[in-house]
């Protein structure tokens, strides 16, 4: 943990107390500030109390004693309508900022790489770190990935080589960060998502491109270019100058960059373009948008001065994620695939653009928008099982081009589908979970669907094809 000094004899108030925030709290208490903590669940302040902190209801309090207010980045403080406390603050000209910037104003002598965008954070967070591992390059990994940015180890100690925090930064958390400038910072790319909280579309991307703010000219700014709005916001920093911009891609030629033909990575950062390695035959990276997530990482561990040697290596040992196409089982050659993380269609597009022969899980809460992203791979589903609320949504787009079961629950669509594959046994089958949907109808979170999934999956693994199909459930 990393104990805020620089915080000393502030009075803090810290709203949200979920895990960052129980963290932003005892940093705070450990760096000498007056704490003062709240939670509109109840819950989560008895949680704060069993963990010795004490409470405060800040809505009542007299903001002319408070210095800056720590908000959870899941509490509206803009649209579509400020929590009361953020009210508060900012009629009160509080600061309001997130814990992410108190972890830049006190290690002040660390890196920080940064990696933002609609799909791809996390995996191009974790390869990052993986490659700076590979290297022997000390690294701390984080942000909205993993332990919260102040349950971190310090990393300015003063003469220590490379010291870097390597940070997903959501929309929600760069709206929060108002003055930490990257050394590296990633723009991966952009599609409609929490449009209740920016506002609109706009407002989103903007809060996105905050990641590049106040970086100079030593900086290296990463950006992909295959999408309208990102490709925008490329020719934007070119025109303005500052740090060095170096375009992505997996569609076109990328000058000055990295870039992906026919699963082929290149490297043009010096102006001479030079074939690096094939990702077709990593397993960890399958399809189009890991491809991206790889350039990304490569370019960011360039930008970094790591030699190329253990770079190839970070890639090719990549372990994947959890919940983000990762493989839980292979039996009897079907392969079971877990992107429970796939919350939205343009997540579950990647993965069915990732394989050829699909017995897909798909369903749980539908979000705002349209399902026209999976449309050019229905082709490569052979049956789909659907679940939750949105089943009958999804049903009602795909079922005139793909068969489709409506299981209704997690359990029997994964029985069924593995039935079914293991019958085919026809062009590398797999059993995909990538729901297109948010848990929240039938499980708390992505995390614990795409547990659930591994471990049904792991009982089939050990009973082999004792479930046949029921083809009773066939609609």
């Amino acid at each position: 943990m990393i104990k805020l000094r620089s915080f000393s004899g502030k009075t803090i108030a810290v709203m949200g107390l979920g895990r960052s925030g129980l963290a932003t709290a005892h940093s705070l208490l450990q760096g000498g500030a007056d704490v003062r903590a709240w939670d509109d669940n109840k819950a989560r302040r008895n949680d704060a109390a069993h963990d010795g902190l004490a409470t405060t209801d800040i809505s009542n309090t007299t903001w002319s004693e408070i210095d800056s207010l720590v908000l959870s980045p899941g509490i509206p403080h803009t649209h579509p309508t400020p929590h009361p406390v953020a009210a508060q603050a900012r009629a009160a000209g509080v600061e309001i900022i997130g814990d992410i910037e108190l972890l830049a104003r006190e290690q002040t002598n660390a890196q920080f790489i940064g990696i933002t965008g609609t799909n791809g954070k996390s995996t191009t967070t974790a390869l990052i770190g993986h490659i700076l591992e590979t290297a022997g390059e000390p690294a701390q990994v984080g942000g909205n990935l993993g332990r919260p940015a102040l349950d971190l180890d310090p990393q300015d100690v003063p003469g220590t080589k490379g010291s870097r925090y390597v940070l997903e930064m959501s929309s929600f958390q760069l709206d929060l960060t108002p003055t930490l400038a990257f050394n590296i910072a990633i723009l991966l790319n952009l599609s409609p998502d929490h449009i209740d909280r920016h506002g609109d579309f706009a407002g989103y991307i903007s809060a996105k491109k905050r990641i590049f703010e106040g970086m100079v000219s030593g900086g290296t700014a990463i950006v992909g270019i295959d999408d309208p709005d990102t490709l925008a916001a490329y020719e934007e920093l070119r025109a303005q100058g500052g740090p060095r911009i170096i375009p992505i891609s997996v569609m076109k030629v990328a000058s000055g960059g990295v870039y992906i033909e026919d699963g082929v990575l290149y490297d043009d950062m010096d102006g001479a373009a030079e074939s690096i390695l094939s990702l077709n035959d990593i397993e960890t990276l399958p399809g189009r948008h890991n491809a991206q997530n790889a350039a990304a990482a490569f370019a960011a561990a360039r930008a970094a001065g790591l030699p190329l040697k253990p770079i190839i290596e970070g890639l090719q040992t990549y372990p994947g994620l959890p919940h983000r196409q990762q493989i839980v089982a292979t039996i009897k050659g079907v392969r079971y695939v877990n992107d429970s993380k796939a919350t939205n269609p343009d997540a579950t597009a990647n993965a069915l653009a990732s394989y050829d022969a699909i017995y897909w899980i798909a369903g749980g809460l539908g979000k705002d928008g349209s399902l026209d992203q999976i449309l050019p791979y229905l082709p490569h589903i052979k049956h789909a099982f659907l679940i939750g609320a949105a089943a009958g949504d999804i049903r009602a787009v795909i079922a005139d081009a793909v068969p489709v079961d409506m299981s209704g629950e997690l359990e029997p669509a994964v029985l069924a589908a593995h039935a079914m594959a293991q019958k085919s046994q026809r062009g590398k089958p797999v059993v995909l979970l990538s729901p297109a949907c948010a848990s929240y109808d039938q499980f708390p979170n992505f995390e614990v669907r795409g547990e659930t999934f591994a471990a049904i999956v792991a009982t089939l693994n050990n009973q082999g094809l004792a479930h046949e199909y029921a083809a009773e459930a066939r609609v």
